[in-house]
């Protein structure tokens, strides 16, 4: 994500997250992962629930059916279940992959020039139709594969901590409060997720920016 001076601006009309930006620095979210919305979404679904080298572990086993390259959908529809479970998948996870391998078959999955296209809403709106696939997870394909900037997960616990830890809450705000809040960020809201994410990453250490608490 190129340098804006506006972001800092717009994220800095609130003196704590003014003070977290002083604090971790400049914003750090790189654009696209090179990932197609179909591989992103593979390897969201092996992830869920899952430790990253476990799951890590899991992709590595499917990839090696096809040479290492993540299967096509034409190549994982083609393996049997016997085969895909042997490889640590377990059931609900095969059938959510083989309704996306499907699903990017017929179009309901786009590439990335059809993707382009669509708005944000358009997207959660076709892709949590399939199976495994919430708007969290459309909401991190937005963000870190399609490289949309006005994208607030509030659902995430990481962002709804950091805005807490920020504001020296006794709770995490509520997904709707936090959207609310949000509203003012527009249009830099993926920056604003990601400041809100390191500052929960902060942990104990983090003081209150407003009375130093």
């Amino acid at each position: 994500m190129p340098e804006d001076p506006d972001l800092y601006t717009c994220l800095g009309q609130d003196p704590a997250l003014a003070a977290a930006i002083d604090r971790i620095g400049p914003c750090r979210l790189r654009g696209s992962d090179g990932k197609t919305p179909y591989q992103a979404l593979f390897r969201a679904i092996i992830g869920q629930q899952l430790h990253g080298r476990a799951a890590e572990a899991i992709l590595g086993r499917v990839c090696a059916l096809t040479d290492g390259a993540m299967p096509e959908p034409e190549a994982l529809l083609a393996q049997s279940d016997e085969v895909l479970r042997a490889c640590g998948l377990s059931a609900s996870k095969l059938l959510a992959l083989r309704g996306l391998a499907e699903a990017r078959l017929t179009g309901v999955v786009p590439d990335l020039q059809e993707a382009a296209l669509l708005s944000d809403e358009a997207l959660i709106a076709r892709l949590i139709t399939l199976r495994g696939i919430g708007r969290w997870t459309v909401e991190m394909l937005l963000i870190f594969t399609l490289n949309r900037r006005d994208v607030l997960p509030v659902d995430d616990f990481g962002v709804r901590a950091g805005w807490q830890k920020l504001h020296g809450l006794a709770e995490p705000p509520k997904p709707a409060a936090l959207r609310r809040e949000g509203e003012r960020f527009s249009p830099h809201r993926s920056a604003l997720a990601w400041y809100l994410w390191r500052a929960s990453e902060e942990g104990k250490t983090i003081k209150n920016p407003l009375t130093g608490d």
